[in-house]
Formats: C-alpha cells, structure tokens, sequence
C-alpha cells in the first residue's frame, strides 16, 4: 500500500509541476499493476510505432541513415538509436515530459505491432491506428484526436477512366496496399474486383504508382498528401476525397483503466492549451521537413 502511495504521489507531483493544472492532477491516480506504475518505476515511455507513416514518423536524414533498406525492429547504426522525426514523435515527447520521463520509440513491424504491444515490448501503440471493431476485440483505444479516412493515387495514364475509387473495382487494375491496414481492408471489401498486390510499406506502395508498376495505391489522406506534394510529377494523380471516416488514437493493452483516464486527460489538455494545434501544424501544414524525411 504504501508503494501504491508513493507512485501516485509522484505522478500527481510531477504532473503538477509540468502543466500547473491542479484540477487535472487530482484525478491522476494509478494502482501498482497498471502500466503507469510501470512507465514511473523504469522512468521510460516506451511507444510502438512503424517509422515511414508520413507525416506521422519519418526517419530524418540527418541523423546519417545510408542503409537502402529499412529493416523494422531495429533502426540503429553503429549502436546508435537513428533519429525519428513527424507529428506521433513530438506528440510522444509531450506525453513523456508529462509524465516526468523519456521518451523511447521502439520501430517495429505494422503487422505484428498488436501482438508485441500484449507482450509488453512497449506500452502504447501511436502509428495513426485507426479505431476499428476486430481492434477493439484486443486493445482499448483511447479517444480519438484526429479522424482520417482512405484516398487514392492513381497513375495518371488512367486520369480519364477512373474518377473515383469505385472505378477501380475491376481485374484489370492492379491497386497496391499495405497489408494489416484499414487501406488494405478497404480495397478488399470496397473493391474487391481489382488485381490486389501488398506491398511491404507506404513508400513502396507509392512508388509503384508513381513508376507505372501499379494503377493505383489505396491509403490514408495524410501519407498520400505529403506523398503527392513531395513528388510533383505529371505522372500522378490524388483523388483527394475520402472515401472512408476513420478515427485514429493511441492504443494500450485491455483493461487498464488508469493508463486511459490519464491519456484522455493529456489529449484534452494538449488540445486545450494549443500545443496540439502547433505540433499539427508542423506537419500537416508546413513543408520545410519534407526535404529531410524518409
């Protein structure tokens, strides 16, 4: 009990001194088994995300990464952790420095990072997770802080024929998505009709469009805008409308009560106090980054 006691008075300390927020800091309260307890004890946030999810993570290029293949579950060289830059990455720092703590952001495969979140390899999925039902089935999602939905780009030798997704559903196209995503759900069920191809990550999906080895990649609206403004090219086409609604928010392991009471009262606060809106802005808005992003 009083190791109980001494975690929740270091929790309420820390948050009080970081936001000045005293009505905020009441509420915090956290028992020995839930994962803020253990945030505390090890002094680290420990966040699971896939870096390459434009604007979300990137890779700087300044930190001297020359590997021409990303190799997710270990971005180091030379021993070195590379530098992550994109909105999910300042918004982690916000909710590290709240909490009193370091930031630590471990890459790791889209595909499996549900099932490295329940073995305890890090404490919260960011990456832009859409909220979906089969999710919920294994996380809790907290609210969401930012609704997203899929678009297309499509290769422009197709500019006259397609005009909106529900044009691609037929064999001869060949659309490109990344497998485990809300992209790859929609074209199977949206357009089912169309050639289907996985691809290994966004960057790659893109490409194919942009080199004519594709028809077309089915993704979210914030990758495929950055994408698209990245790559001016006559050889690409946005169709820009969202053809689905998806709420994305941070995802934590089930039934951990404490953990999502203090995450949807940093959402509200960051949101609050416009830290928020300037981090969103940085990303989504500007466009100094782009040159250094990967």
């Amino acid at each position: 009990m009083l190791k109980q006691f001494n975690l929740r008075l270091i929790m309420i300390l820390m948050v009080v001194g970081l936001w000045g927020i005293p009505a905020l800091a009441a509420d915090v309260a956290f028992s020995k088994d839930s994962t803020l307890a253990g945030i505390i004890q090890r002094g680290e946030l420990r966040i699971g995300l896939e870096a390459g999810f434009m604007p979300f993570e990137m890779i700087d290029t300044r930190s001297g990464l020359r590997q021409k293949v990303i190799r997710h579950g270990g971005l180091r060289q030379k021993g070195r952790q590379l530098s992550l830059m994109g909105f999910d990455i300042d918004i982690g720092i916000e909710m590290a420095n709240a909490l009193g703590v370091k930031p630590v952001f471990v890459d790791t495969l889209w595909t499996s990072i549900i099932p490295a979140l329940k073995l305890g390899r890090f404490d919260i999925i960011f990456g832009g997770m859409s909220v979906t039902e089969a999710r919920q089935t294994q996380v809790d999602f907290a609210d969401p802080f930012m609704t997203v939905g899929q678009t297309v780009l499509l290769n422009a030798r197709h500019e006259k024929a397609v005009k909106s997704y529900k044009d691609l559903d037929d064999s001869a196209y060949t659309v490109v998505s990344k497998p485990g995503t809300t992209g790859e759900a929609a074209v199977l069920k949206m357009i089912p009709r169309a050639t289907y191809m996985p691809v290994n990550t966004e960057m790659d999906g893109a490409m194919r469009v942009l080199e004519g080895k594709a028809d077309a990649f089915v993704y979210d609206l914030p990758f495929n805008a950055v994408f698209k403004a990245m790559h001016s090219s006559e050889n690409l086409i946005f169709l820009d409308e969202p053809f689905t609604k998806e709420p994305i928010a941070w995802a934590i392991r089930k039934n951990d009560p404490d953990f999502l009471k203090f995450l949807n009262q940093f959402l509200v606060q960051i949101k609050a106090d416009g830290r928020f809106e300037t981090i969103y802005d940085r990303w989504f808005v500007q466009t100094d980054w782009h040159r250094f992003a990967r």
